[in-house]
């Protein structure tokens, strides 16, 4: 069983998309190319939210996945909306085992909200033969409600450990994380030239896209709640009341990105 299994239509509907500030930033970052076509490398691509919000800026892109309905959710919402004369590839393959056809090499690989699940260094040993000289690794993502401080995000993340305990789940098991930054990790790898940027984004939530959101977690999906998944949403609803009267709460977050160069030898 997948870590996100039954998640994948939760997940396309209620899961952020990517800001263009950050979609910006990242077209930015990348080398542009007059002769041949641009060509983008999505890791870990969900239900395409990255692929989708880099429509347009690139000719070539393939994305990629080991969960097979959340690339059945990324063809529904990517195709119709793909540019004339672009190119997509949607493949099943771990980034461990992901081998991309001869002579491609991606000009921008971008790994969002899916670090953590990876062998770390070993895929970015690997990108190495799979990133063009001049290419960029993007490692991102804004913070999870799990590790949140905010009034009512803490209030839904004690209800969720009063029905699933109070480690955080990873479908059956729990979830294994290390306390090293990214950019070490980075600065490690063939691609060790290492620059940060953060961009601010605000959102307002309901208690419908909470839920929603939670059901797209490997945390909180429901599946894990078995029996009790009404249970349960019925108190994480009584819990909200305490902080909105009109059924918004603000949410301030930001993504981290972290680009990595190769060293110029």
């Amino acid at each position: 069983m997948s870590l996100f299994t039954g998640t994948a239509g939760y997940y396309r509907q209620f899961r952020p998309g990517i800001p263009e500030d950050v979609a910006a930033a990242l077209d930015q970052a990348t080398p542009h190319r007059t002769d041949d076509p641009r060509r983008l490398l999505d890791v870990g691509t969900g239900t395409g939210l990255v692929a989708e919000a880099l429509l347009g800026r690139f000719d070539d892109i393939i994305a990629i996945d080991n969960d097979a309905d959340m690339l059945a959710a990324a063809e529904s919402a990517l195709r119709p909306k793909l540019p004339e004369g672009t190119r997509l590839s949607l493949i099943e393959s771990t980034a461990e085992d992901f081998v991309p056809p001869a002579d491609w090499k991606a000009d921008l690989v971008t790994i969002c909200r899916a670090f953590h699940w990876l062998d770390q260094a070993a895929v970015l040993a690997r990108l190495d033969d799979q990133v063009a000289p001049d290419g960029v690794v993007a490692i991102f993502g804004d913070s999870s409600f799990w590790t949140s401080t905010s009034p009512w995000k803490e209030a839904v993340r004690d209800v969720i450990k009063t029905f699933l305990g109070e480690e955080r789940r990873a479908g059956s098991g729990t979830f294994q994380h290390h306390n090293r930054p990214y950019s070490e990790i980075m600065e490690e790898s063939p691609f060790d030239q290492v620059e940060e940027a953060r961009i601010p984004v605000h959102r307002t939530w309901t208690t419908e896209s909470i839920l929603g959101y939670l059901y797209s977690t490997s945390f909180a999906a429901p599946h894990l709640f078995g029996d009790r998944l009404q249970e349960f949403e019925t108190t994480v609803k009584e819990r909200l009341t305490d902080f909105s009267e009109d059924d918004t709460f603000p949410e301030e977050n930001e993504f981290l990105i972290r680009f990595g160069r190769r060293s110029r030898r």
